[in-house]
């Protein structure tokens, strides 16, 4: 008996340490507009999402990360590229109508689908793109095997699926009408993509699994609402309809992890839970305990829930106070899957980190976003952190402010007026990554016909 245990044991041991030897797969969920506040892993909160804190819970959970930028596109450029969003051609939102557009995604510069694949992964995208209407920027033109989601920058209703009344829902080329709450469309497809890859066996994947929910409009299914009213029937109704979006999108994000672990998957799967930016005041969304939401340079507007499993590495209930960027997940996937990062790319692996060590490496972290409107006037506005130091601007409008962020988190006290020197130090940093950036056209280029 004790030998057929030791064989057992053996046996296990030896299929644990080729599962770890095994390039990992990559799960990237990446949900749409969900504040740091919206996440009941970083403080107690009215809204309950056990199936994304257990992400956390079960590997590293990150506390001072934040988007690449405060809205959509740009965000998802630079997490998808690995570099700012301005140096590939979207310092603003790529929108379904041209003269309210104000990025062209540079389809020169590689993207991380376009590496994964030339290492040997399958890649796919369930969800929505965001980054191009046609060609030569869809989803498969741009590394992706499988694309199978919505082209455009929002829906007007989960469940119309449409935007400005044209269809943007895809299979690949192929123009599709699914029935059903986008949500639960996306995990469908994302359950199904799991169980594809389950059967070959030999190689890995890349699924990212870009949810337009929470975005509004805020459209929750009647009985995830009668939820929450049920549970608290005090609360607010327009906050009442964004915990029951919040928590529908947790419930559809379990079943996608349940595909996972039963498809015999997750052992060997990197899982990464994050937001694209911080989610909408004017929507009832929580951002606490930062100041301001989506659109801002204040941290409400940047700082995003972020979590990493992966059983065969990342130690159980690790936690992390990096401050880094969403676009760092690009040199990490690639480090982990044995390919070998540009070197021109903005990000930074956080495989030391993911291995419990740190990263001493000093950097700046730059945003930017270019809107149009009587607001923006179609203008840039940007900020830079430097060490526990943010110089930023909230419109190109209003004059640069500056705040301490170690002794202010909270972003109170402007500092521009009484130092001087950080002020212009920051100020001449600051210009140099606007330069970098204008190096690059974020309208499309239109040839003379003759």
């Amino acid at each position: 008996m004790k030998s057929i245990l030791a064989a057992l044991l053996a046996l296990l041991a030896l299929a644990r340490a080729n599962s770890i030897a095994a390039p990992p797969n990559f799960l990237l969920i990446l949900t749409d507009d969900q504040g740091y506040g919206d996440v009941s892993a970083y403080h107690a909160s009215d809204v309950r999402t056990p199936n994304i804190d257990r992400i956390g819970a079960q590997g590293m959970l990150f506390t001072s990360m934040r988007a690449n930028c405060t809205v959509c596109s740009p965000s998802r450029a630079a997490l998808l590229t690995g570099r700012y969003p301005d140096r590939v051609g979207v310092p603003g939102v790529i929108r379904t109508q041209p003269e309210d557009s104000w990025g062209y995604f540079d389809p020169n510069v590689p993207t991380i689908a376009d590496v994964l694949k030339k290492a040997g992964y399958h890649t796919a995208l369930v969800g929505k793109w965001h980054l191009g209407l046609e060609s030569p920027n869809l989803p498969n033109e741009r590394g992706f095997d499988l694309f199978h989601g919505f082209l455009g920058d929002m829906m007007d209703s989960y469940t119309a699926h449409q935007r400005h009344g044209n269809n943007y829902m895809r299979r690949n080329a192929e123009v599709i009408e699914p029935k059903g709450h986008a949500t639960d469309l996306f995990s469908d497809w994302a359950v199904e993509y799991l169980g594809e890859r389950a059967k070959a066996k030999d190689q890995p994947f890349f699924l990212y699994l870009a949810y337009n929910a929470p975005h509004f409009p805020i459209e929750p299914p009647a009985e995830w609402l009668a939820k929450v009213k049920l549970r608290a029937p005090q609360m607010d109704e327009q906050r009442a309809k964004n915990v029951a979006l919040v928590e529908h999108l947790d419930y559809d994000i379990g079943r996608v992890l349940a595909a996972l672990k039963e498809n015999g998957l997750e052992e060997n799967t990197v899982v990464v839970f994050v937001a694209d930016n911080g989610g909408s005041l004017p929507h009832a969304q929580n951002n606490e305990p930062w100041r301001g939401g989506k659109q801002d340079h204040y941290d409400g507007g940047l700082r995003v829930p972020f979590m990493v499993r992966w059983p065969a590495q990342i130690k159980l209930g690790s936690r992390s106070d990096y401050a880094g960027l969403n676009f760092d997940l690009f040199p990490t996937f690639l480090e982990l899957a044995g390919a070998k990062p540009a070197a021109d790319l903005d990000a930074i692996s956080l495989v030391p980190v993911l291995k419990g060590g740190t990263i001493t490496t000093p950097r700046d972290l730059y945003f930017v976003r270019r809107e149009g409107g009587l607001a923006y006037g179609g203008k840039s506005y940007e900020a830079i952190i430097r060490g526990d130091w943010k110089l930023m601007q909230n419109d190109p409008f209003s004059p640069l402010e500056l705040y301490n962020l170690k002794t202010d988190p909270q972003e109170r006290t402007n500092l521009a007026a009484t130092n001087q020197k950080m002020f212009i130090e920051l100020s001449t940093a600051l210009r140099q990554h606007i330069q970098r950036g204008g190096a690059t056209p974020w309208r499309e280029p239109r040839h003379n016909s003759k």
